[in-house]
């Protein structure tokens, strides 16, 4: 029986049971240091250009996230529906439905990754050109992604596996995994670039080999597993039915993120008509941040897969308070790790560039996003327990209308009659508050409804 293995399995968490402070903490704290270490690998490519290849290499480095993000959310928005399918399925105590979805979920992650292979290499230098790219650093550019995304099978195998093991609490597996990756790929970054002078080549070559390392690592966990999420080879086969179950509650999740990044490339491209030295500093600053956000993000993970067990497992009387403690710890960390990294930014910064203006330009994006960061925390973890109850579309949308439509809005009037780049910064932490509180009043829509929903059975 499932229930048996949750309790002999020392990787599982029971999810469904017991103090919850306590377990989200517990669940939360390796997702952080999971995610830390991810963006480490795009970090090490930043710093080591930064400091060994010069501002034009930074920038061209730096410059692709926002589109290196539009072209990969919609897949990565898939595991997403893996981890809610998945831990639904496993608090529910439906062995059979589990293992369907694991070998349906790693077949998919692998044509997902390469689909974004010719995607990333045919359409790098059209969309750096559409994002108005300076000539200085565009060559460089396209580049950097077109090696890549060489890397993306890998990528994808990683967060589909990696969600697999989240969604029955496994969450210190993925991280030693990405421990061993982030070691390969400083030590790479370092001797490709410093040794073997390949520039920008050699960040993103050393990227795509430790992002399979740490696929190689999850495959092998997978298939050495004794319960439920074990992975036979032999037995991948896409079914039907848990393709559309992971497509219905992934792909709004992954078209959210996509067009998320689109607002995203369209505010990089309007950082980028102030020159490659404002495009630097906004990288810096940008990076630093995203250790804000990854920390966060760990608490959007959590509150899916303590959700998703706890409405598998019919334990409605658990789902607000699990919500409240993810908000509660979200609030803190990203209010003491955004005001930190700005009182310290200065020093920060100059891990990425001894410039001084870059030092500025990334302070003043700091002043600004990094403080108020924590309201994207709180945004995204009221998404995430929506998601975790089934509801896929209305996150999505409210998101695109509150959060992405509304900065749009802001960069097409405010900042087109007022070009300065605070004005242009100010446009997340307004989008953020107005957002997350039109996800406050969708979630207690979505709880009431569930509450009457039990009172009539």
């Amino acid at each position: 029986m499932v229930k048996e293995e949750k309790k002999t399995k020392s990787y599982e968490m029971d999810m469904c049971n017991g103090p919850i402070m306590v377990k989200l903490l517990i669940f939360a704290l390796p997702v952080m240091l999971s995610g830390v270490l991810q963006l480490l690998f795009n970090a090490a490519d930043i710093v080591v250009v930064g400091q060994y290849a010069g501002s034009d290499s930074l920038a061209a480095v730096g410059s692709t996230g926002s589109l290196v993000n539009l072209l990969t959310n919609i897949f990565i928005g898939l595991s997403v529906g893996t981890n809610v399918l998945v831990a639904r399925h496993y608090g529910a105590n439906k062995k059979k439905d589990v293992e369907e979805t694991v070998h349906t979920a790693v077949l998919t992650s692998v044509i997902s990754g390469l689909v974004l292979i010719v995607i990333g290499v045919v359409l790098a230098e059209p969309l750096l050109v559409l994002m108005g790219s300076p000539e200085n650093v565009i060559g460089k550019s396209v580049l950097y992604l077109r090696i890549y995304f060489l890397g993306m099978p890998a990528v994808m195998l990683y967060n589909f596996g990696s969600a697999i093991l989240r969604a029955v609490g496994d969450t210190r597996r993925p991280l030693y995994f990405l421990t061993i990756a982030g070691v390969v790929n400083v030590l790479l970054n370092l001797f490709f670039v410093i040794v073997l002078h390949m520039d920008v080549a050699g960040v993103a070559a050393a990227t795509a080999i430790s992002q399979c390392v740490s696929a190689a690592l999850i495959v092998r966990c997978l298939i050495k597993e004794t319960g439920v999420c074990h992975l036979d080879l032999k037995k991948l086969a896409i079914k039907k039915d848990k393709l559309l179950e992971i497509f219905r509650v992934g792909l709004p999740a992954g078209m959210q993120g996509a067009i998320f990044s689109l607002s995203n490339v369209v505010i990089q491209s309007s950082i980028n008509s102030f020159g490659s030295v404002a495009m630097a500093g906004n990288t810096a600053g940008s990076n630093i941040e995203g250790f804000i956000y990854i920390a966060m993000n760990a608490f959007y993970q959590t509150s899916i897969s303590f959700t998703s067990q706890n409405y598998g497992a019919k334990k409605y009387e658990r789902i607000n308070k699990i919500l409240l403690g993810c908000l509660f710890y979200v609030t803190v960390v990203g209010a003491v790790f955004g005001n930190l990294a700005y009182l310290f930014g200065n020093k920060l910064l100059r891990i990425y560039s001894p410039d001084a203006e870059v030092i500025q330009y990334g302070l003043l994006r700091m002043s600004i996003i990094a403080t108020t960061y924590f309201l994207c925390g709180i945004m995204d973890t009221m998404v995430g327990s929506i998601r975790g109850l089934g509801y896929a579309i209305m996150p999505m949308i409210v998101s695109l209308l509150g959060a992405c439509g509304l900065r749009m809005l802001w960069i097409f009037t405010v900042f087109a009659s007022h070009r300065f780049l605070q004005v242009l910064y100010i446009s997340y932490p307004i989008s953020w508050t107005v957002t997350a509180a039109a996800h406050i009043i969708c979630f207690l829509v979505v709880r009431r409804k569930l509450s009457k929903q039990t009172a009539a059975c």
